[in-house]
């Protein structure tokens, strides 16, 4: 049974653009060697990627987060670094919002021996995208590998590690 790598939003625009924080960039050598270590193994990666309108600031989520970022086709949509080259072959989700629905249909029937996510930013898009999970497999270990998520607010990204563990997701430390 093969395990899956979720690749969470890891995008310029929240590593080094508009919604960038430094902690961000310091993930992508471990994010790096877990895509190489699961291709080798040949197990699965898949990822996600925010993806807004030119009417983003006209949106729900524009209101509430009236910041420009990851419009499509932008340099600020585009995966950070290395990573977009190493997921070129990979399955990608496009979501307009913090969790992708696609996602947990696409995992919905599925077996995994676990589930693995990393990305940005760990209080919202990998929150979320963890408990989609965790609903699609609910006997499946889903797990969030510290390694390769973080945050720009640490009050809150360790807030949302205590929810996530209250959830039965394990904590990689």
């Amino acid at each position: 049974m093969k395990r899956l790598l979720i690749v969470v939003d890891y995008q310029n625009d929240f590593v080094n653009g508009s919604l960038g924080f430094e902690k961000a960039q310091l993930l992508e050598e471990h994010i790096i060697q877990l895509i190489k270590e699961y291709h080798m193994n040949g197990d699965e990666i898949i990822y996600t990627m925010d993806t807004h309108q030119q009417n983003y600031l006209e949106t729900y989520e524009g209101h509430h987060l009236p910041v420009e970022h990851c419009i499509e086709n932008t340099e600020g949509w585009q995966l950070y670094g290395k990573v977009g080259e190493l997921l070129q072959d990979c399955l990608c989700f496009k979501k307009p919002t913090f969790p992708s629905l696609d996602l947990a249909y696409y995992l919905e029937d599925k077996e995994y021996k676990d589930i693995t996510l990393v990305g940005v930013v760990s209080h919202i898009c990998v929150l979320s995208n963890a408990i989609m999970a965790k609903a699609a497999q609910p006997d499946t270990p889903i797990r969030v590998d510290l390694r390769g998520t973080s945050s720009g607010d640490e009050k809150v990204h360790h807030e949302s590690i205590d929810v996530m563990k209250s959830m039965q997701i394990e904590i990689i430390e």
